[in-house]
């Protein structure tokens, strides 16, 4: 990694977690298109693991309903784990670009699913058909891109479920996905000594980040900024995904 683009990454950090703070969106996805913006996207994936996964934790932790979690949902995360395998697989396998682009695809995606924000609900039936493509889907696009929230979030929001639940079960998702990713990237030698340094630093900007964008969202509308980040995360995964053509 440049020495000229350590400042730039911890701005990234702290971008992503100030708005993650300020809106609840995810924190991997924006810091991901904002890094793959001006370094590789491999390091950018292995750079994000260590902040991503200690705010994780934290809301683990805080939320609880980790038994009712992993009672009801161990298949879903237990799907994800060939997905990602093939996901890491084609991250080592293929051209920069390519993953680039696939990152803005899914960052398009959501945003766009975000802004519509239809309501759907899933019968008991169709969640238990729908776990495994669902997982294995996820893990995928994780391994491939970096990026945990497709299609398992619209997934876990069509279900009757609790908001803690919901919290914990999605979270337990990061966490496993982010862990199986860190062994992976090792064993192609993206996960250095140096990269890891650099990913612990980034916890103290992700930190203050989240601290200062929730003190704002208790003064500042919601819905406007949220709206707002959405845009921006459909503008980023525009360009990500038009770059390698252009």
């Amino acid at each position: 990694m440049d020495s000229g683009a350590v400042v730039p990454a911890m701005g990234a950090f702290f971008i992503a977690s100030f708005l993650k703070g300020l809106t609840g969106l995810g924190f991997s996805t924006l810091c991901l298109g904002l890094l793959a913006i001006f370094i590789d996207v491999k390091l950018a994936i292995a750079l994000v693991f260590l902040p991503s996964l200690s705010s994780n934790i934290m809301v683990m932790a805080e939320a609880g309903r980790f038994r009712d979690s992993f009672k009801r949902f161990w298949f879903l995360f237990l799907s994800a784990v060939p997905g990602l395998l093939a996901g890491v697989w084609f991250l080592g396998n293929s051209p920069d670009e390519l993953p680039k682009a696939a990152l803005g695809g899914v960052m398009f995606l959501y945003g766009i699913w975000g802004l519509k924000n239809d309501r759907f609900e899933l019968s008991q039936r169709q969640e238990r058909n729908l776990a495994f493509p669902v997982g294995f889907v996820s893990g995928l696009v994780n391994g491939a891109t970096g990026s945990q929230i497709m299609p398992i979030m619209p997934y876990l929001l069509s279900l009757k479920m609790d908001r803690n639940l919901f919290v914990q079960t999605i979270n337990c998702s990061f966490t496993i996905n982010t862990l199986v990713m860190m062994v992976c990237l090792g064993k192609l030698g993206v996960l250095t000594v140096g990269v890891i340094w650099m990913s612990a630093i980034g916890i103290l900007p992700v930190a203050l980040g989240i601290f200062l964008g929730g003190q704002l969202r208790k003064r500042v509308p919601e819905a406007i900024y949220r709206k707002m980040v959405l845009v921006l995360l459909i503008c980023l995964g525009v360009n990500l995904a038009v770059r390698p053509f252009i």
